[in-house]
This record gives structure tokens, sequence and C-alpha cells, in this order.
């Protein structure tokens, strides 16, 4: 791992949204009453094979039901989780982490592998951005450069301009490979895929985006 350059300041902080910002994992959680070995983490594991396995867009809420069928859970599990989605929780850090990146003048948006209902939602639960895309809106699911690039024009900025912090091993690869800097908020200890190595990787969005702030 490297450390942020002081001389580098991004125009620019885009974030994953379900991860990196806001608990997704608690409202998966307490969308099943499955006890078994598979349970909410065995449906999240396959959801992020699917959604970050599919390139072009299908209706997310496919993927999520498609997902819990994939590991035996019943069909009530996606319908709760979707039921809930105005439930969902920020991280605590994030308010004040944002509102110290909003003192500092940097441009934020966020980039989303859902669907443009759902990702309006959860921004909204978050704060106010700049810009929001989701992959309803882009036309394409993370990690393809498509969706990046989509936020990216959204933002008027280019991609060398910008520091992207994941929320998954995934988008720590597609957000490298779309050409920007990233760190990772890795909030729950997810293990590392691929070669591309973050700025910087911590369990709190502050200690990820120190340096930055």
């Amino acid at each position: 791992m490297t450390t942020p350059s002081s001389t580098w300041r991004p125009k620019a902080i885009i974030f994953d949204l379900l991860t990196a910002l806001l608990d997704s994992w608690a409202l998966w959680d307490a969308s099943t009453t499955s006890t078994s070995a598979v349970g909410a983490q065995g449906w999240r594991k396959r959801y992020l094979e699917l959604t970050f396995g599919t390139g072009a867009y299908v209706p997310y809420e496919e993927l999520v039901h498609k997902a819990a069928q994939d590991v035996g859970l019943p069909g009530s599990a996606p319908r709760t989780l979707l039921e809930n989605w105005d439930k969902l929780q920020p991280w605590p850090e994030v308010a004040q982490v944002l509102k110290q990146l909003r003192l500092h003048d940097y441009r934020l948006g966020v980039v989303t592998n859902c669907s443009q209902r759902l990702g309006t939602i959860a921004a909204d639960i978050v704060g106010n951005f700049d810009a929001v895309v989701t992959a309803e809106e882009s036309g394409f699911y993370k990690p393809a450069k498509q969706a990046y690039q989509a936020i990216l024009t959204a933002m008027n900025v280019q991609a060398q301009d910008v520091l992207f912090v994941a929320g998954s091993a995934g988008d720590v690869e597609g957000a490298a490979n779309a050409g920007m800097k990233v760190v990772w908020h890795n909030k729950v200890g997810l293990p590392r895929k691929g070669q591309s190595v973050p700025l910087r990787e911590a369990t709190s969005l502050d200690d990820a985006l120190l340096g930055f702030m």
C-alpha cells in the first residue's frame, strides 16, 4: 500500500455508495431469518458475483432475487430487502467526513450498482452530491469501464483528476483500470482480489481518506 501524495489534489471524489458509504450489510442481514451457513452472507456474496459479472445492465431487482434463489433462500428475503430500502443507514462517520470534504471544496459524486429508483433513495439518505449515476442510467454494472466513465462524464472531470473511494475489491480493480486513483474503505474486512493496490485501505472512511481532508 502506498501513501497518498501530498502534492496531488483531486478535483473530485467519487464514492461507491452501497458499501463505502452505507451499511447495506445490516439490511441484507435483517432481510432473512435463515440460520444456515449460507444465510445473508452467502446471498450477498452471490449477488456481488452476479452484479460484478453481468456487465450490461439487467434489472437490479432481478439480480437480487436470482442471488437469493441461487443460494436457496425464499422469495420473501429479496422482497423484504427491497421493501425496506429506505431504512439503509450510513456508516457512523460518513456525515462528518462528507462535511469536511465539502469544506475543502471537493466536488462529490456517486456511482452505484443498482436501479435509478433505489440509487436515488440511497443517495438521498447520505446527503447531497454533485452527481449520482446508477447502473441503470449508465447501462453498465461496475467494474465495466463504461460505468465509471458515466460518472466522469456527468461530473465533467478526467479520470486522472479523481479520487475514487471503493467499497469492495472489485471496485478497487475497476476504478483503477478506469484510470482513477483509489482508496478502499474496507469496513468489513473483505478479501483482496486482482492486481490493483489502493493508495490506502482502512476500516473507517476518515482513515481511508487520510491525507485528503
